[in-house]
């Protein structure tokens, strides 16, 4: 599977089309091809390995008790705040949607500061809003808020 992914990465990375005197020696290919090359690396070790009889230990440091039933609820609230955030960005930016996802995230994992959250929720977004708008060129829809920020 590594190796299939490996291949994919790599075929991707070699037929972007890229101009290579706009974007220098670094450019958006240099990524994908160093995560492909380290899959395929990664595959042929692990081939290596099994062909030898090594075999994966089974992880001791979970701290999951599998006779409990999965927590729906939680799940649900989660999924619900998420799709919510994806209805709303584009009405009304993602200040306010981030906002009201990381506050409902921190209210379906369990928080119930109410006094807190809010306030947390609303810097981390508006934090996320202007590192990726302003400092990486990634332009995030801004809502009705594109104005004031």
């Amino acid at each position: 599977m590594l190796l299939v992914l490996g291949v994919l990465v790599l075929t991707d990375a070699l037929t972007m089309d890229v101009d290579l005197t706009q974007r220098g020696p670094v450019g958006p290919r240099t990524v994908p091809l160093v995560v492909g090359a380290g899959l395929l690396v990664v595959a042929v070790l692990l081939a290596v390995d099994v062909m030898r009889g090594g075999r994966g230990e089974a992880e001791t440091g979970e701290d999951v008790d599998l006779s409990e039933p999965a927590d729906w609820r939680t799940v649900l609230l989660l999924t619900g705040v998420f799709l919510g955030s994806a209805v709303l960005i584009e009405p009304l930016g993602f200040p306010v949607a981030g906002a009201l996802l990381f506050w409902g995230a921190a209210f379906a994992l369990g928080s119930r500061r109410f006094d807190r959250d809010p306030l947390i929720a609303a810097t981390v977004s508006l934090v996320a809003h202007t590192v990726f708008d302003n400092l990486l060129g990634v332009p995030l829809p801004g809502g009705p808020l594109m104005g004031v920020l």
